[in-house]
């Protein structure tokens, strides 16, 4: 948390607080110290350079932090993630720098469900019954992708820390018009596992080859995978 002043205003007086870069590996090992969960909300704006530093830099410098720790994760990225091709993405380059940030989870041997939400509208808790997709389908980098209320995705994320039927699982999140779920235990069942040693969602599209991919990018995601102790899948 960088902004004491508005954590104040939206968190409880009972929670404790870090102030301090996220990016920087020595803050983050005193805010990560006898934590047993780790709920990633963060984001960038779309800025030069954000992607890299933000939505990857912070997962990266987390799990370096965490060292041979284990932990429970809940990374909130997005829904059309595997989407690179698109007019956005080309600009930000967010959405390849968010799945990198979900593949080091997947290497890193932690526990973790991965969630990316439909596109955010509080709105859409007029809309209370959630659904649970995988695969990325929804493609249009529009609303038409389907919405979501930020109370909604928090719901998910923080009951995925305690749910085993949510581990290891990567869905997108979006709301509809139906009955409010009172337990989420069944969505999260009805999930496929991702792949032990995979490095994407189990239906994921393969359109970020890892072949592709930056050479320091991958020498990451294989020490993540060392500290984790995992063997990737070639």
């Amino acid at each position: 948390m960088r902004d004491r002043s508005r954590a104040d205003r939206i968190l409880d007086q009972s929670a404790e607080l870090a102030v301090g870069d996220a990016s920087d590996v020595d803050f983050l090992k005193h805010a990560v110290a006898d934590i047993d969960a780790v709920v990633f909300t963060h984001g960038g704006h779309g800025g030069l350079g954000e992607a890299e530093a933000i939505d990857y830099g912070i997962v990266r410098a987390t799990l370096e932090a965490l060292g041979r720790r284990r932990v429970r994760i809940a990374l909130m990225t997005s829904i059309g993630v595997t989407v690179h091709d698109g007019a956005y993405n080309r600009a930000s380059q967010s959405h390849d720098w968010k799945r990198r940030a979900e593949r080091l989870v997947r290497a890193s041997g932690n526990d973790f469900t991965i969630v990316r939400p439909g596109w955010f509208d509080e709105g859409a808790a007029a809309h209370p019954e959630l659904l649970f997709l995988q695969g990325d389908t929804r493609r249009a980098g529009s609303p038409e992708d389907g919405w979501v209320a930020r109370s909604q995705i928090a719901r998910v994320l923080v009951e995925s820390l305690t749910s085993a039927a949510a581990n290891p699982k990567t869905l997108e999140l979006v709301a509809e018009r139906g009955p409010r779920q009172t337990d989420l235990d069944p969505l999260f069942a009805a999930l496929r596992r991702d792949a032990d040693g995979e490095l994407d969602g189990v239906l994921d599209p393969d359109t970020l080859p890892l072949d592709h991919e930056p050479d320091g990018v991958m020498a990451e995601i294989a020490e993540a995978a060392r500290r984790g102790q995992v063997k990737l899948s070639s």
